[in-house]
């Protein structure tokens, strides 16, 4: 079985489900399988999906959309007996279908995860903080699982010391999902026209772009977190504690 397959969890309407645990992290040890999960929206969830859902044991639901977009698109059944939480992180709302095709992907979709980052510092430090409690297996998502999703997925495995080559090509791996994502786009807005051609899709470098950056801008993802986010170092090695599988070999 290929590593990405081991990563994919297969269901009928979600089509960006995976497990983002199992990366190797800096200090030897490995970050946790059937842990950490990212998907899209979860209020497509019903009949064999969630049953197939339920047999995860997820225990928590963190939910990255405005409010507006769980109610037009609907929250995680409440028979599934999560626990739910709503950080909407971005605060700037802006169209991807909308944009035009000489729009480059990677530098726009950079500079919105830098104004998520920016004005979201309280919903991504609850984030932080309630997937380092007591709350896994998590599923964190969005409406298709790439953007807001691919952040907060980078950002935990950035504290788990995570290289960035191996958060890259975890972000890249949404783009398996990109022609599924747009087929529920046209479902979902049938009287739209899709107008930028790049909708969907995720480039490595955009995530390669937004890490780097924001390590310019704050010493580092650890720096950005700890003095711009405010979330103590205590939360940091909780995180470590709960998802990192093995012995330490060397200093994280």
């Amino acid at each position: 079985m290929s590593e990405i397959s081991q990563r994919l969890v297969s269901f009928e309407r979600l089509h960006n489900f995976r497990d983002f645990g199992g990366y190797p992290a800096a200090d030897g040890r490995m970050v946790r399988r059937d842990q950490l999960f990212r998907s899209d929206s979860l209020g497509k969830l019903a009949g064999a999906d969630a049953r197939r859902f339920a047999t995860l044991g997820v225990r928590t639901v963190i939910d990255l959309r405005y409010p507006w977009e769980a109610d037009a698109g609907g929250r995680v059944p409440a028979g599934l007996g999560v626990a739910y939480h709503n950080c909407s992180i971005e605060h700037r709302p802006y169209d991807q279908a909308a944009l035009g095709e000489v729009i480059d992907p990677v530098r726009f979709l950079a500079d919105r995860y830098a104004e998520v980052a920016s004005d979201g510092r309280a919903e991504i430090a609850e984030a932080l903080r309630i997937i380092a409690g007591d709350s896994a297996p998590v599923v964190i998502h969005c409406a298709s699982g790439k953007d807001r999703t691919g952040l907060i997925a980078a950002l935990v495995l950035s504290l788990l010391g995570v290289g960035q080559v191996d958060i890259t090509a975890d972000f890249a791996l949404s783009g398996l999902a990109t022609q599924r994502l747009i087929a529920d786009w046209h479902a979902f807005y049938p009287d739209r026209a899709l107008l930028w051609p790049h909708y969907g899709k995720a480039p490595a470098a955009v995530m390669q772009v937004f890490l780097t950056e924001l390590a310019q801008r704050h010493g580092s993802v650890r720096g950005y977190v700890k003095d711009y986010l405010g979330v103590p170092d205590a939360v940091v090695s909780e995180l470590r504690t709960r998802y990192l599988a093995g012995e330490a070999t060397a200093a994280g």
